[in-house]
């Protein structure tokens, strides 16, 4: 069947989403077209208000429409705990399950040479100011490495692990640890159940 142009354009955006395929694009669609204008107005006001005000934490790189997130500002979170994780995702994933009270250093990626990806395109050197910091004042501090089990992520925690190790020769103290191996090999954070991912973080290990 043929759409006009103006549907087969609108079906084709909902195909570029992640998992959607035409099928589901074409029931979006058509949902979209059911709505009155009003919802509409509505529907399109709330895509804008996100694309125009939802930023990056300028202190962890989270997503927040505030110049640092709730999470960073927050009194009630250990400072001195810091939970690198690869994306934005994995630290909605580690807050669902209410075990963690540390703040958050979102890397935007992994290491990935065959994807062209590099530790200069993460916020590594970020992470690694907000470390000196601590250690710096001589405060203790612990890094949970917190990224998927894969080598690409792998490689990262060790270039990571480096960086922290050589930074400890003059300074204060920083414990690094990594989620104990109750994740499969290769699973991204964001696909694990809240008591898996529970038990993994309760009970790190050294990395």
């Amino acid at each position: 069947m043929r759409y006009t142009k103006e549907l087969s354009d609108l079906i084709e955006e909902f195909a570029k989403f992640p998992t959607i395929g035409p099928k589901s694009a074409q029931r979006m669609a058509f949902t979209l077209l059911r709505k009155s204008p009003e919802q509409v107005k509505k529907f399109i006001r709330i895509i804008d208000d996100a694309k125009t005000k939802i930023r990056y934490c300028q202190k962890c790189f989270n997503l927040t429409s505030q110049e640092i997130c709730e999470i960073c500002t927050s009194s009630s979170r250990d400072q001195k705990q810091i939970c690198v994780v690869e994306s934005v995702k994995d630290l909605i994933a580690l807050e669902r399950t209410h075990e963690y009270k540390g703040v958050y250093h979102v890397l935007g990626g992994i290491i990935s040479p065959l994807d062209g990806i590099c530790a200069e395109d993460l916020n590594i050197d970020e992470l690694i100011s907000r470390v000196q910091t601590h250690l710096q004042a001589n405060e203790e501090l612990e890094l949970i490495l917190a990224i998927g089990l894969s080598t690409e992520g792998e490689a990262t925690m060790l270039y990571i692990k480096r960086l922290i190790e050589y930074l400890k020769i003059e300074t204060g103290k920083c414990n690094i640890t990594r989620l104990a191996h109750g994740l499969p090999v290769g699973a991204d954070l964001d696909y694990a159940d809240e008591t898996t991912l529970a038990k993994a973080l309760s009970a790190r290990v050294l990395a």
